[in-house]
């Protein structure tokens, strides 16, 4: 009989498996790290669409610890919110932009219905296998895809270090101290680099401007005044077709990124975990119900984490149940989430143009791995079209119906690929497709 969870034997080298575990130290540490690296877009996301930030963070651990017992601890992965909502919650609610959104009910009734779709899928796909979902989506589709998200993303990243000159300073001296950690440091130091990057940074940031008064201070008195203990304000959802109708198809762009995140991890593990891909997307699609009916924003495999993960190559399970308790404490912590917030932006913004490029690089040895021809046009337009759609952030608007540059480009990626291939039986003399099935 198959073990609900692995026996995690100690790391012996400096790649650590899923199932493998470091000292109680190392795991503390990186997981606090997994934490920093998902905090900016945990609190981003739900301060775009009017969400509570607490509850945000508070259902992304609460959803991580779901991910892992649903999956029975073998896939690496952290749930953080899903930007892909944003658009689509925007245009439910009449979000003006400022405050908590006054009209959310719908917009969690929504996310349900997309978290329900994504759960029906992982079902089928435990029960029919993984067949039909590697021909929709191989792997020139999801690296594509993968790629697209990271490009997406590559705009926040920039404006995070652009301003005045010392938030300039303090968002490249955030990304030297990053990747100087990342080559150069002994073993220990290299695991947390990204958490370390976040200390120099946040150090340089008080020197110049709380200290020497160049760039807006950071301000500590709202760590001061809020408590360290206290319930958030959970919201409950109601369900209107017409909302429900426009978020559930976001569940097609959660199923591109974890499958992409299930490549990813793969390729960078050397571990295949296919077989795992069905209880993965019913993880993400529980947890995402879970936080729809709470107040919180959908959630999804963290394309930081992963970057974390290529960066240290740590991929323990493990690590992220450390890294879910300290988002669950910071939930029902209001000065814990005080001092997340004290991050300062540059800071944030030279995490975000180490990892997001990790994130493009990650996706970029899927094709590398699995050996994709890009002399076949079939593959260099999917590729090429998914990446600027993505890049650009191409949106398509239809009445009251808006898909944003990540929905464009998954849609761009699973059809044009699908489009091309058709005639390939036919056309013997076309290049005949080299992707790996």
């Amino acid at each position: 009989m198959a073990r609900l969870f692995p026996t995690w034997t100690p790391a012996r080298g400096p790649v650590v498996g899923p199932e493998e575990r470091l000292p109680g130290g190392a795991m503390l540490a990186l997981g606090l790290q997994h934490v920093v690296a998902m905090s900016g877009a945990t609190i981003l996301g739900p301060l775009l669409m009017g969400f509570d930030p607490n509850l945000a963070i508070l259902f992304s651990g609460i959803g991580t610890l779901l991910f892992f017992l649903i999956t029975g601890g073998r896939v690496p992965s952290y749930l953080g919110s899903s930007f892909a909502f944003i658009a689509v919650v925007v245009a439910v609610t009449g979000y003006s932009g400022t405050g908590l959104n006054p009209n959310i009910g719908p917009a969690l009734g929504g996310i349900i219905a997309a978290g329900a779709l994504y759960a029906v899928v992982g079902l089928v796909v435990m029960r029919a296998g993984t067949g039909w979902i590697e021909r929709l989506m191989p792997p020139v589709v999801t690296g594509a895809v993968g790629a697209a998200i990271g490009l997406n993303l590559a705009p926040v990243a920039a404006r995070g270090v652009e301003g005045s000159a010392p938030e300039v300073v303090v968002g490249i001296g955030t990304l030297l101290a990053v990747s100087l950690l990342a080559v150069y440091a002994p073993q220990g130091l290299r695991r947390v680099s990204i958490l370390g990057g976040t200390v120099a940074g946040y150090l340089l940031h008080l020197v110049l401007a709380n200290g020497l008064g160049l760039g807006a201070a950071i301000d500590f008195g709202g760590i001061a005044t809020a408590p360290w203990f206290g319930l958030p304000r959970f919201q409950a959802p109601t369900f209107e077709t017409g909302a429900m109708l426009m978020i559930a198809p976001v569940a097609i762009i959660l199923i591109a990124e974890n499958l992409g995140h299930i490549k990813a991890v793969g390729a960078m593990t050397g571990v295949n975990m296919d077989r795992h891909m069905g209880r993965a997307f019913l993880g993400d699609g529980v947890a995402t119900m879970l936080a729809g009916g709470g107040g919180g924003t959908g959630v999804t495999t963290y394309v930081e984490n992963i970057g974390v993960m290529a960066m240290t190559r740590v991929y323990s399970t493990l690590i992220f149940v450390v890294a879910a308790l300290f988002a669950i404490a910071l939930g029902f912590s209001p000065k814990f989430g005080a001092l997340l917030q004290t991050v300062p932006k540059p800071v944030l913004g030279g995490l975000a143009v180490a990892v997001f490029g990790l994130i493009a690089a990650a996706m970029a040895r899927i094709w590398v791995d699995n050996k994709v021809d890009f002399s076949d046009p079939r593959n260099l337009l999917t590729v090429g079209v998914t990446l600027i759609a993505g890049a650009g952030d191409l949106t398509i608007r239809l009445g009251g119906f808006a898909i944003g540059g990540i929905g464009t480009a998954t849609l761009a990626a699973i059809g044009l690929y699908q489009l091309l291939g058709l005639r390939r039986g036919a056309n013997r003399g076309e290049p005949r497709d080299k992707t790996p099935r």
